[in-house]
């Protein structure tokens, strides 16, 4: 088990925690990274692009002129495909791009990706997020000293609102509970802040589906 230094929201030296191998000491893999981020996204997919048929355009549905003599196609309605202003043939309909991968797989996607964060040194564990007040210049403040200024993700429970308030005008900064943490934040934040309760939820919640 890896050893971390749990700070303070001093960026003091309180402790050090063990983190389980089985979720922050996996190996990297970025096939599955790449899986699991694609269905995420596919899911963000309005998939709203529709287009009319024949049935959907105005336009009389006369027959144009007569079926014969005219040296022409023998055409039935103006509303034709081939027609300006006629139905689009074939064209996109509202559809939903969804699909979810296995319950293993997200499990193992999000092991991958605390596992990088790990490695790569953008883990930060801290005692508890505990704040005075809802203020957003005091946490950005916090952040500062604790040196993930650019932008990161910060995991506590679900009941800490002065951390959720003061987080959601950060542009680059985003609170999430244990239970919503999801590979696609994880990946696009460049840090990430653990408390020590959030630790335990998290090794929890991967350990059940494993």
């Amino acid at each position: 088990m890896a050893k971390v230094k749990v700070l303070n929201l001093r960026a003091e030296n309180v402790g050090e925690i063990e983190l389980a191998d089985e979720v922050f000491g996996a190996d990297v893999n970025e096939p599955l990274l790449y899986e699991v981020l694609k269905a995420q996204l596919a899911s963000k997919r309005s998939g709203s692009a529709n287009t009319k048929t024949r049935s959907e355009v105005a336009g009389s549905s006369k027959k144009i002129y007569k079926q014969k003599g005219t040296g022409r196609g023998r055409h039935g309605s103006i509303r034709a495909p081939n027609f300006v202003g006629g139905g689009q043939q074939h064209g996109p309909k509202p559809r939903s791009y969804a699909y979810r991968p296995p319950a293993k797989m997200r499990a193992g996607a999000l092991r991958s990706a605390l596992s990088l964060k790990l490695k790569e040194g953008r883990l930060t564990i801290v005692d508890s997020f505990a704040l005075d007040e809802v203020k957003t210049k005091s946490l950005a403040n916090v952040l500062a000293v604790l040196k993930v200024a650019k932008g990161s993700l910060i995991v506590d429970q679900k009941d800490n609102e002065k951390l959720r308030l003061s987080a959601r005008n950060l542009d680059t900064h985003q609170f999430l509970p244990p239970e919503g943490v999801n590979l696609y934040d994880l990946l696009r934040h460049e840090h990430l802040v653990l408390t020590k309760h959030a630790v335990t939820a998290l090794v929890e919640r991967i350990q059940k589906t494993a």
